[in-house]
């Protein structure tokens, strides 16, 4: 089940009707309380949570305790931040308790590119500048990059974003190497949705000596971020840049569609 990026009120009807019926719920780390505050006072809520710096629980033991309860007759909802089918592991839970015979039903969330897109109040794909929209991650299994795809795919007129950014400055270096200008627009949003919501706009050039905010945070990188220029943006950015280079600014042309 996908949570949403963290505001109650972004959760489907079908999510919370489930979740208020769960027996267990198996939840990540960054799942907002006022979140978990919605399950049924009787279940049984477990944090099995991935953070950086602290002793975490294993995939292996995570794909275990959810076999466990499911097969002693539990409803157990694994409520995953976003959605669940977006850089959430979800592929490697379900080929486990597709393995052991469990009845898996997916409930889809609001995915923090989405969610994030929202707040900043621009549109990820528009036909007058982007018409492909590329979602990554900074991290990677077993810390191994491969550019060579990245290289293929990006273009002045995709908007890339890019799921737990980590160092800004690498995800900047290898933005640049796939042949983005240093001036490309950049758009950190932290903690989406919630109270604790941070925005930095910046360059791609400038994102190595942006402030690092607080986890979890997303990068959109594209013309489109020039788009967020409405006053209501502007006073909740932290530094936001008027837009300089008027050849970012979209053409008048139809070549595309939708």
């Amino acid at each position: 089940m996908g949570a949403g990026p963290g505001d109650p009120e972004l959760l489907t009807i079908k999510a919370l009707r489930i979740l208020r019926l769960a027996d267990v719920v198996l939840h990540d780390a960054l799942v907002s309380s006022d979140i978990l505050q919605l399950a049924s006072s009787r279940a049984l809520i477990v944090d099995v949570g991935k953070r950086r710096g602290r002793k975490n629980i294993s995939q292996d033991e995570i794909n275990r305790l959810l076999i466990q309860f499911a097969s002693s007759g539990h409803m157990v909802v694994r409520l995953k931040s976003g959605d669940p089918l977006v850089f959430g592991r979800a592929g490697e839970e379900l080929d486990a308790l597709q393995q052991a015979g469990i009845d898996v039903e997916i409930i889809p969330g609001v995915t923090t590119a989405v969610a994030a897109a929202a707040t900043a109040q621009i549109s990820l794909t528009d036909r007058r500048v982007a018409q492909q929209l590329l979602i990554i991650s900074a991290h990677h299994a077993h810390d191994k990059y491969d550019d060579s795809n990245l290289f293929r795919m990006v273009s002045p007129r995709t908007t890339i974003v890019v799921y737990m950014p980590g160092e800004y400055g690498i995800v900047s270096e290898r933005l640049r190497r796939a042949g983005l200008d240093s001036s490309t627009p950049c758009l950190l949003v932290s903690r989406v949705s919630t109270s604790e919501e941070q925005l930095f706009q910046t360059t791609l050039g400038g994102l190595p000596i942006a402030p690092v905010l607080p986890a979890p945070c997303i990068l959109i990188v594209g013309a489109t971020v020039a788009r967020a220029v409405s006053q209501q943006v502007r006073a909740a950015c932290m530094n936001y840049i008027p837009l300089e280079d008027e050849s970012l600014l979209p053409a008048q042309s139809s070549d595309f569609a939708g």
